[in-house]
């Protein structure tokens, strides 16, 4: 794991040369290319080094990080072309994508916190640099609020944990430990507000509506995920106490993902309405993972990297429709298939696979995700099914506003999309589709 976390290191002073945007993103594409040979091939941590390795579980995300943020650069051009700190934007991506490699690689309860935390810094200055409104100061700090408060719970629980067991080591802490509801809320929560879950999910809307192209695509594609992947960690040592409280967050999840999915048709801003869709969709993750079952835990995991290529995708394209149009509004995003008939072709991709069409990795997510929380209790089947139905209704709203109708009668712009743009929504949906020949992995 050293090499990797060494050649993005080595990377960092090639920032400060001219002209290095895309050898940067071509070296990143081979550092990617390297890692994916590195298939782990047993349920244990492989590569270890200094306490960083990764299983399955981290293959996945890690993958996702490295790719989310090669297509970030891609999608930021106009900040290399305007030359608008471009040496300090390329160190922020870097850094971040350095932090979550080590977030997800940590065998350890400690330097996971740590890296989890440190995610936070280069993405503030994302939001707070490269925004577009002055609006973007109340984001970042609610940002930085909700997640730093929900936080500390969880370092003095895992430094508890460590006086209790002497180790915090995943695979040496015992699962059969005896934990106080007060432990295990403690340890849940700082994944909760990160995920986000209903009730404590207003920071994510205002911190997409207000970040650049590169921070919505890092937001909605890894950082939302650090969540999940924070239960499916933590979740080994509360299995006893979690058996008999879960079922508080799986129903907080499914409701409000319901509510969640009534917003939706609600918004007149293109990213607020992705952004609202990613806390529906994560919520059927967060009651996945909760039940504790094993298609819920397969299930959450596929869904988790489905919608963070499929999020990722939608938000290059409400960017692509902003620069051409200066504005995120459906009321002025109208008419777009005669205004640039061949980027509606890729909305309707992109939105089939937000509403879990095959044969989209989201797909899979779903139905295992379905099956799990109706064997777990035949109840949740109302709410799933209004759940879905909607999911596909809000969808359905952002391709027929944004595709269909009259074309703003102030429009003036008559660029059609550039080669670039195609690319980098290309890259989105073929892992996306492709990914599920490969599902029977973690189905085994």
């Amino acid at each position: 794991m050293l090499s990797f976390v060494m050649f993005i290191i080595f990377l960092m002073p090639l920032c400060f040369l001219s002209k290095m945007w895309w050898l940067i993103q071509s070296l990143l594409f081979i550092m990617m290319l390297i890692y994916m040979i590195d298939l782990p091939f047993f349920f244990v941590f492989n590569k270890i080094g200094y306490m960083f390795g990764y299983d399955y579980v981290s293959f996945g995300l890690i993958i996702l990080s490295i790719w989310i943020c090669i297509l970030m650069l891609m999608a930021s051009e106009s900040i290399n072309y305007y030359k608008y700190f471009n040496s300090f934007f390329l160190i922020v991506i870097l850094g971040l994508m350095l932090m979550l490699i080590c977030t997800f690689s940590a065998m350890n309860m400690l330097s996971f916190y740590l890296f989890f935390e440190s995610s936070l810094i280069p993405t503030l200055f994302l939001i707070l640099g490269w925004g577009y409104q002055p609006e973007r100061l109340q984001a970042g700090i609610y940002l930085l609020f909700y997640t730093l408060l929900a936080s500390l719970p969880l370092l003095i629980g895992i430094l508890y944990l460590n006086n209790l067991m002497g180790s915090t080591v995943f695979y040496l802490v015992s699962y059969y430990i005896e934990v106080n509801w007060l432990l295990y809320f403690s340890m849940i929560l700082a994944f909760l507000v990160k995920m986000p879950m209903y009730i404590v999910h207003l920071w994510l809307p205002k911190a997409h509506v207000e970040a650049p192209i590169s921070g919505s695509m890092i937001l909605a594609g890894v950082l939302l995920k650090l969540g999940g992947y924070g239960l499916l960690r933590f979740m080994q040592v509360l299995m006893y106490i979690g058996s008999k409280m879960n079922y508080i967050w799986i129903s907080i999840s499914l409701i409000g993902g319901l509510l969640v999915s009534l917003m939706c048709l609600r918004q007149t801003d293109l990213k607020s309405l992705i952004a609202y869709s990613s806390v529906s969709h994560m919520g059927m993750v967060i009651s996945g993972l909760m039940t504790m079952m094993y298609w819920g835990y397969y299930g959450s995991y596929m869904l988790m990297i489905g919608h963070g290529l499929c999020s990722s995708g939608l938000f290059c394209l409400a960017n692509i429709s902003y620069e051409r149009l200066n504005s995120r509004s459906l009321l002025i995003n109208k008419g777009l298939m005669n205004f640039m008939p061949s980027l509606s072709m890729w909305w309707f991709l992109l939105c089939s696979c937000n509403m879990a069409a095959p044969p989209s990795l989201n797909l899979v997510g779903e139905i295992s995700l379905l099956n799990n929380l109706v064997g777990w209790s035949w109840i949740t089947m109302m709410t799933l099914m209004l759940m879905s139905f909607f999911g596909a209704v809000y969808t359905l709203y952002l391709f027929s506003c944004s595709q269909h109708g009259m074309l703003y009668s102030g429009l003036y712009c008559c660029s059609l999309g550039y080669v670039r743009e195609f690319l980098l929504l290309f890259l989105h949906w073929l892992p996306l589709n492709l990914l599920i020949l490969c599902s029977d992995m973690l189905l085994v």
